[in-house]
């Protein structure tokens, strides 16, 4: 495991709400790699960190992702610049995209990014996600869709991104990947961990019949999950009884992250 900085004692240095998000956080990219959900050292996890500065954490370029502790964690401003001590560097690519969501959006206090093998394949679909499962019905109705413009090193794309993304917490990137907000590490994983599972589904299913072999609810069963997916309960569930659960599991099987 690559090392963290030598001699650093990254929590006394932090506060207690930092330093929380940090772990939460770390856990975040450590279950991402239990999901197999990671891509080598590619895709990104970011939160803000509390306080007036608009700050936020990503991850140490060069890390996988089951290796992340919270202090490893690099705190950058929404130019990019790296304002706390470390011997990290981050990706280029992840702070474009991800600076232009926390700087847009004061509820997007995590943003996470995944180039999963469903997810890209659902991405370069025509239709996108569709309305196959109850899950992928849960999710649509706060989908939002961005084209593909090349490696996100353009800064220029940040105001395009916002403007697709608008209000909507689950993102497809077009070609690229998915993409969820959340108020929360609890909130944005518990979307993505729908978002995914939406997508493996639709490929299981296209895979196995094809487009005419699928079956597709009416509209007014569609609205009906609509109207019972409440984002205050689900954001419950995801931060009293889910993410619990998922810490105690990387608790017995990767710990360490909350270092």
């Amino acid at each position: 495991m690559a090392d963290d900085m030598s001699g650093v004692d990254v929590k006394s240095r932090v506060s207690a709400e930092e330093w929380k998000v940090r772990v939460d956080l770390a856990a975040m990219y450590r279950l991402t790699a239990l999901y197999g959900w990671d891509d080598l050292i590619f895709t990104h996890i970011s939160h803000r960190v509390p306080g007036p500065e608009h700050h936020f954490l990503i991850n140490p370029y060069g890390f996988l992702f089951e290796e992340i502790t919270a202090s490893s964690l690099v705190k950058v401003d929404l130019e990019g610049n790296i304002v706390d001590e470390t011997q990290y560097f981050i990706n280029p690519a992840g702070f474009t995209i991800h600076s232009a969501v926390h700087a847009a959006r004061d509820d997007a206090h995590v943003v996470m990014h995944l180039h999963t093998n469903d997810g890209v394949a659902v991405s370069a679909q025509s239709d996108g996600l569709m309305p196959l499962s109850q899950t992928a019905m849960i999710v649509l109705h706060d989908l939002a869709y961005h084209d593909y413009e090349g490696i996100a090193l353009d800064h220029g794309e940040r105001e395009r991104i916002v403007a697709d993304l608008g209000t909507k917490n689950n993102f497809l990137l077009r070609n690229h990947g998915t993409l969820t907000v959340g108020s929360s590490a609890a909130d944005c994983f518990m979307r993505m961990f729908f978002f995914e599972r939406a997508c493996s589904m639709q490929i299981r299913a296209l895979t196995a019949g094809g487009r005419a072999a699928v079956t597709i609810p009416p509209q007014e069963v569609q609205d009906v999950v609509k109207a019972q997916s409440n984002p205050e309960g689900m954001a419950t569930v995801a931060t009293r009884l889910a993410w619990p659960g998922l810490l105690r599991r990387l608790d017995r099987e990767n710990p360490g992250y909350d270092t």
